[in-house]
């Protein structure tokens, strides 16, 4: 399986790259009135309007970092975008590689982890993340 890792803060993330469509440098984001507080606006990709979230508020996380780019996701026939601190890389990785954490600890959207040279990747099932 190919993962895409991208940073949130100090932490590390993968999404299986299945489901991304393209992955785009920080744009012009123009905001919603009363929108949920995690969608950070629309954003205009190639004529393409798109809505974009804050993968930080889903996920808990508090960043004072600039997010870099914006990776486009396709999910149930919709475009969506999430902001992130920065795209790194990507990987491949056997499936039987992902540990599972015990259904107790984590949230619903957690996959599992990958641990890579060191590096601890953490699996994240985008389609539950954004229906949480």
């Amino acid at each position: 399986m190919q993962f895409v890792v991208f940073k949130l803060g100090e932490e590390h993330f993968a999404v299986e790259t299945e489901k991304i469509q393209s992955i785009n440098d920080m744009m012009i984001i123009t905001e919603v009135p009363n929108s949920p507080n995690y969608i950070k606006g629309l954003i205009n990709l190639r004529g393409s309007i798109k809505s974009l979230v804050d993968i930080n508020l889903l996920l808990n996380i508090v960043s004072e970092k600039k997010q870099n780019n914006i990776i486009i996701l396709k999910l149930y026939e919709e475009e969506i975008g999430i902001s992130v601190d920065e795209v790194e890389e990507v990987i491949e990785v056997d499936e039987i590689n992902i540990q599972n954490l015990p259904e107790y600890t984590t949230e619903n959207y957690i996959k599992g982890i990958i641990n890579l040279d060191g590096k601890l990747f953490t699996v994240i099932e985008i389609e539950k993340l954004l229906n949480k």
